[in-house]
């Protein structure tokens, strides 16, 4: 079963197309690790799939619902309804952590669950508690995002991604804010969680990362797939000429 479904997806800011007829599967349980340059739309893709942009054209099915189409030559997005349940199957990891500055490690976490999940507040604080745990930050849940690490604060927010069980995880270069050593940390977590067979998507730089821990490796630029395949093979031995360029330069 594929729990994510993009078709033909087009995206312009102005007169500047983004994304070119972009076409991408995720099936339950795979990693898949999307690669390339800057400026190459990988963060817009992971934008419109989260519903943080929307898309010109095109379609998109999340968990089996579907989020968007333009079959009939205009765009279409669902109703109220069924867009939070469609938030409500992914979790998104941003960059630069993006915690609520004036709440708790743990309120951080069981907000959401609370006030949009609507858990008792006894169940939201096990799922809290059990998650800081695995992170290894049981000791924090009283600390303020302030008082973290950067690599701490990208733990966190890995776990309130987690905390409403989603069926998909969208990271946007979760290491890029951090140095080398803090990114380990949260990388070991990410690939944790591939073991366990989270389904994810990850918009990375880190290429030794990919080729161990994804499945399957996208590589774009320019706004399209320039090649696509399994991870190992497509870092060691990619196809076309560009990404042959694109992973010399690692």
């Amino acid at each position: 079963m594929n729990i994510l479904e993009m078709h033909d997806i087009h995206k312009s800011f102005n007169d500047l197309a983004v994304l070119k007829g972009i076409n991408l599967s995720v099936a339950q349980g795979e990693v898949v690790a999307v690669i390339g340059p800057s400026g190459g739309g990988k963060s817009t893709l992971l934008r419109c799939a989260t519903t943080l942009e929307r898309i010109d054209s095109g379609k998109i099915v999340i968990g089996g619902t579907e989020l968007c189409n333009s079959d009939d030559g205009f765009i279409h997005y669902c109703g109220k309804k069924t867009l939070g349940e469609i938030r409500s199957k992914f979790g998104l990891v941003f960059q630069n952590f993006n915690l609520f500055p004036h709440f708790s490690v743990s309120r951080n976490i069981t907000e959401a669950l609370v006030h949009v999940h609507k858990k008792s507040r006894e169940e939201a604080d096990e799922i809290c508690n059990a998650l800081l745990k695995k992170m290894h930050l049981a000791h924090k849940a009283n600390e303020y995002p302030c008082n973290l690490s950067g690599g701490q604060q990208q733990r966190v927010s890995i776990a309130r991604a987690l905390a409403a069980n989603p069926e998909i995880i969208f990271f946007d270069e979760p290491t890029s804010a951090l140095d080398p050593e803090l990114t380990k940390g949260v990388l070991k977590v990410i690939k944790d969680l591939a073991t366990e067979k989270m389904t994810m998507v990850i918009v990375t730089h880190e290429m030794s990362f990919a080729r161990d821990v994804a499945d399957r490796i996208v590589f774009m630029d320019g706004g399209v797939i320039v090649e696509e395949g399994p991870a190992f093979e497509l870092v060691t031995n990619p196809k076309e000429e560009r990404t042959k360029k694109f992973l010399a330069g690692y």
